[in-house]
């Protein structure tokens, strides 16, 4: 006896698309996040071979187009001496960005360490270490980072450096907090019972479950870090005229904002963006990792 088709079910109506699945469906669904990754693979290709994108050198001027508005020709305007701000802007972001990249580096490293002998450690160890990190902490970063390049002296590798010792404290408390909540999990107490020393569980066990923050961390400090570049870039501690870089092509034009206000606006947007847009990637990053 064969079955009665249901003559009462409702009709197959044609419905949405599913979406597609993993990482690279949410990614579409998301456009601000995938603008946000094209200007940073942009500004990334910038800094690699800025030659691709622009025909201008960042030191040739024509006194002629002194001030010239943005237009087809010079998309970002010219500054004082008519030298082309797209292309300044272009050859900068290899100078902002390797000191980023050498900040950030010297954050993660020195700050991951020294926050998993704090929590690994215990006791008056952790004790002395947070009490020193608590010092960094209430000392507003970029104040921490002028000192210590007026300590180093005035350069572009100097501000990455100064940046990144800034930065330490933010990384050691990260850490410290993952490792403590880690060495509580049931997975890290059998490793023990099942006989697994101090050095084999730290090194199979607790660091790779503790940096995923640390990770996270490290995305978000990326925009951190390239705002206070160029910060310390416009205040004057970077790299010295005529070497373009953000924060110091936003101070040449600053003297000239109520006339030629291409001259700070145009770089300061190109900072601007690529600030915001780590920032979202990072928001992402996070999201995903608590999935």
């Amino acid at each position: 006896m064969t079955a009665e088709p249901d003559v009462l079910a409702a009709p197959a109506r044609p419905g949405r698309a599913r979406p597609p699945a993993g990482r690279l469906g949410r990614l579409l669904q998301q456009p601000f996040l995938v603008l946000s990754w094209i200007i940073v693979l942009v500004v990334i290709g910038w800094a690699v071979a800025p030659g691709l994108f622009t025909s201008y050198g960042p030191y040739d001027g024509d006194s002629a187009a002194s001030f010239a508005p943005p237009s087809a020709e010079h998309w970002f305007g010219t500054d004082r001496l008519g030298r082309d701000l797209f292309a300044r802007s272009v050859y900068g972001a290899h100078t902002t960005l390797t000191a980023t990249l050498l900040a950030v580096l010297v954050a993660f490293g020195i700050g991951t360490v020294v926050g998993l002998i704090a929590g690994f450690g215990g006791g008056i160890v952790d004790t002395a270490i947070m009490r020193v990190v608590d010092v960094f902490l209430a000392i507003p970063s970029l104040l921490l980072a002028m000192v210590v390049v007026s300590v180093l002296g005035y350069s572009t590798q100097n501000i990455a450096l100064a940046v990144g010792v800034s930065s330490i404290a933010s990384f050691a408390r990260v850490m410290r907090a993952q490792v403590l909540a880690v060495v509580t999990q049931d997975y890290v107490k059998a490793a023990y019972g099942l006989g697994g020393g101090r050095l084999r569980v730290l090194v199979r066990h607790i660091v790779p479950n503790s940096l995923n923050s640390v990770i996270a961390l490290a995305a978000l400090e990326v925009g951190t870090a390239v705002l206070a570049v160029a910060s310390l870039g416009f205040l004057g501690y970077g790299a010295p005229p005529p070497q373009p870089e953000w924060g110091l092509l936003v101070a040449e034009g600053r003297d000239y904002v109520a006339v030629h206000p291409w001259a700070s606006i145009m770089p300061g947007l190109a900072l601007a963006l690529v600030v915001i847009s780590t920032h979202r990637i990072s928001t992402s990053y996070r999201k995903e990792h608590r999935r």
